[in-house]
């Protein structure tokens, strides 16, 4: 563990470098609260890995019956991925009735409930594919910078609309690092996540948060 003054603690384990934000914040997603408006609301998608690519085409037969014809019409016109202004690969968004840029993911569609749900995650519950949903979405609210080849760094993201999300977790007593333990392992493995914990157990003790 480090700290600069400048700067909040960080936690570094290998190559990733782990804000302390991660650790001292609370958040649990509140889906009845915001009723999965992640899914349709920003500048462009969801960050995609390039490893993510071809799992998305693999199982786009399966999972695409669930998208709707807008989301499908997307996919045929750009293809699975898009690149956003930053030159990142992200997930295609559905124009906006305009035809300008909207934030609506072309993978969501709408539940039962009137809620957004993503069709990719809905196919891999039910057993239909292998990809579960691209691992931005399953880590937020961390978003992941690359710092250099094979170095990341892990810091907390705040979005209005997940204000429920930070009081429903600060009410339950849940850690982001918590919340979020079976996309960490996940993405960075067994032996990451508990380092992770135990470094956080260290620094929740020392600072009393």
């Amino acid at each position: 563990m480090k700290r600069d003054e400048a700067y909040n603690t960080i936690v570094e384990i290998g190559d990733v470098i782990v804000s302390s934000e991660v650790i001292t914040e609370y958040f649990a997603c509140d889906y009845a609260r915001c009723k999965g408006c992640c899914c349709i609301i920003g500048d462009s998608g969801a960050p995609l890995r390039e490893e993510e690519l071809q799992p998305l085409e693999d199982g786009y037969p399966a999972y695409s019956a669930q998208m709707t014809p807008e989301g499908r019409a997307e996919i045929d016109r750009i293809g699975f991925f898009d690149i956003d202004r930053d030159g990142d690969l992200v997930t295609p968004c559905i124009p906006a009735a305009d035809g300008s840029p909207s934030g609506a993911c072309a993978y969501m569609y709408k539940g039962e409930d009137g809620g957004c749900r993503c069709a990719i995650e809905s196919c891999h519950l039910a057993g239909g594919c292998t990809f579960r949903k691209p691992i931005s979405c399953s880590l937020y609210p961390i978003r992941v910078t690359q710092l250099a080849p094979g170095r990341e760094a892990l810091n907390l993201h705040r979005w209005a609309i997940c204000r429920e999300a930070f009081e429903k977790g600060r009410r339950e007593g849940i850690r982001v690092y918590c919340f979020l333990r079976e996309p960490l392992i996940a993405r960075y493995g067994e032996p990451f996540y508990a380092a992770l914990d135990a470094a956080a157990q260290h620094l929740l003790k020392t600072e009393k948060i």
